[in-house]
Formats: C-alpha cells, sequence, structure tokens
C-alpha cells in the first residue's frame, strides 16, 4: 500500500459484527488510520453487534455478537478531515438513518466525491441521504427497494461480490468481505494517486 488514508467508518447498536470487525481490522492491518463512530457515543463506549447468518431460512438470523470499541468522538467528526467512509450493514442503519448528522455526514462525501464503501443494509443510509441517483448499488436484496425508490440502479449480484461506480463500492453482506474490501483499496488508491 502507497499511501495511508484517514478514513470514517459509522456505525451503530447492533451493526453487523463482520461487516465492522472485518473492515475495522483489514483497514487498518494495511496501515490505513480508521475512525469508528457512533451519535450520542464518543471514544472509549462501545457498540452491540449483530452476528446475522445464512442458515436456510426466508431470511437472515441474527444473534448478539460482539461489544465493539470506538475509536473517535462522533461529535467532533468532520468529513473535510477525511479520505474515505464506510457505513457497515446490520441492523444499525435502520436508525441511524434517521440522524441528520449522518445523513450531512454521507452527502458531504458524496458531494467532494470521497471514496464511499456501504455493505448489506448500509444501503438505507445511501438511499435515505440522496447520494445513489443513476449509481449502480449493491445491498442486501431486501434492501433493494429502497435503492430503487432513491434512484438507484439494484445491482442484483453474487453474496460474495463487489460493484463499483466511480467511487462508490457496494456489496450484498458480509460474505463479500474479501471482494468489497479488494475493490476499496482499489479505490482508494485510486483516489490517493489522483489527489497526489
Amino acid at each position: 500500500m502507497a499511501t495511508s488514508r484517514k478514513i470514517l467508518m459509522v456505525v451503530g447498536d447492533f451493526t453487523e459484527d463482520y461487516e465492522t470487525m472485518v473492515p475495522f481490522q483489514a483497514l487498518t492491518m494495511v496501515g490505513h488510520q480508521v475512525h469508528a463512530v457512533c451519535p450520542d457515543k464518543k471514544a472509549g463506549d462501545t457498540v452491540a453487534t449483530a452476528i446475522h447468518d445464512f442458515e436456510g431460512d426466508q431470511t437472515y438470523s441474527e444473534k448478539r455478537g460482539h461489544n465493539f470499541a470506538l475509536n473517535a468522538d462522533f461529535a467532533s467528526a468532520r468529513p473535510e478531515d477525511y479520505d474515505a467512509l464506510v457505513i457497515p450493514g446490520g441492523r444499525a442503519p435502520e436508525y441511524l438513518r434517521l440522524n441528520p448528522k449522518v445523513i450531512a455526514i454521507v452527502k458531504a462525501f458524496a458531494e467532494a466525491d470521497k471514496p464511499i464503501a456501504a455493505i448489506c443494509h448500509g444501503a438505507q443510509i445511501l438511499a435515505a441521504a440522496g447520494v445513489i441517483r443513476g449509481r449502480k448499488v449493491s445491498c442486501y436484496p431486501a434492501c433493494r427497494p429502497e435503492v430503487e425508490l432513491a434512484g438507484g440502479v439494484y445491482q442484483e449480484i453474487a453474496i460474495d461480490a463487489a460493484a463499483t461506480d466511480g467511487r462508490l463500492v457496494t456489496a450484498p453482506a458480509w460474505p463479500a468481505n474479501p471482494a468489497w474490501l479488494a475493490a476499496f483499496l482499489d479505490v482508494l488508491e485510486g483516489a490517493a494517486r489522483k489527489a497526489a
């Protein structure tokens, strides 16, 4: 990896465990600085995670996961201080999309054409922020109506695949972590080269 980037990750209680822990650890491992924040919480606080699994039922199952420690304060998070945004899925996007500052953060990243990675239910936040009109977007299939109502072009891809549209990288669920993170790293490197 050539250039270390500063990445904002917006999470909330019952964020999906693998969609939060894996990107946080993997992006940190390759040298990026990742700040995990949650509305109304500060560095040192935790959010509860949820484990979503695919066990043959008509939808995913949900179990309690880990406590994920935040390492930055949401109140002081400013999009202009970051190079990219990560939005995990899980239960959290349902309520995070109701927070005006979360929506303002997403809009600021989109308007500045900074890299954004969203997975699974993270598309609910993208849709609520109104930043996917005309964009190719993958998400958990149950979020397809929201993507399409927000003007996005839903990508029906394998659960372990990712979709890239410019600097937006999306995927259906945590089995896509390898493809999603690889695509996001490519976008980050491309953005770093263009900025240099």
